[in-house]
């Protein structure tokens, strides 16, 4: 799944890029993702990855409002507040990726490209955010070891 990380790690970039360049998503993916990813698969899972957030972002924003209690969303570090969408939008969009995988890849970018305090701040919104959205029905999660059961 190292593939998965630096497709993200990518999509990441191409988000910042895009947040930047208002709207160039089209030139994003072809300076931004494609070099960076040989593999045609690893390529095509960023490149949807990156347009279910750009394409879904209203969608997406929300949600982190809704968490980010006594904050506005464009009050956010850039960083923290594209990783956020990445992640969101994984739980939302992504069925057959577990919601823990996304959380933990998340974290670990979060420590690895923003502030020290940004890994315990981006589990914290999304936990909060998983919590809801789980609760309002809306994560749908499918296959193999996917689905959560209790006894």
């Amino acid at each position: 799944m190292a593939q998965r990380r630096e497709a993200r790690k990518a999509v990441l970039q191409a988000l910042y890029a895009n947040e930047i360049g208002k709207g160039q998503w089209t030139q994003i993916i072809q300076s931004v993702l494609k070099p960076k990813l040989s593999d045609t698969d690893t390529f095509k899972f960023a490149e949807r990855l990156f347009l279910k957030v750009v394409n879904n972002q209203e969608a997406v924003d929300e949600v982190i409002q809704t968490h980010i209690n006594n904050w506005s969303i464009d009050r956010l570090n850039t960083i923290d507040l594209q990783i956020l969408r990445l992640a969101i939008a994984e739980f939302l969009y992504f069925e057959q990726i577990p919601t823990k995988v996304t959380m933990n890849e998340a974290i670990e970018i979060a420590k690895k490209f923003s502030t020290k305090k940004s890994g315990n701040f981006v589990n914290g919104i999304l936990d909060s955010a998983l919590g809801q959205l789980k609760q309002d029905g809306r994560i749908r999660k499918k296959g193999r070891g996917l689905i959560e059961t209790s006894l």
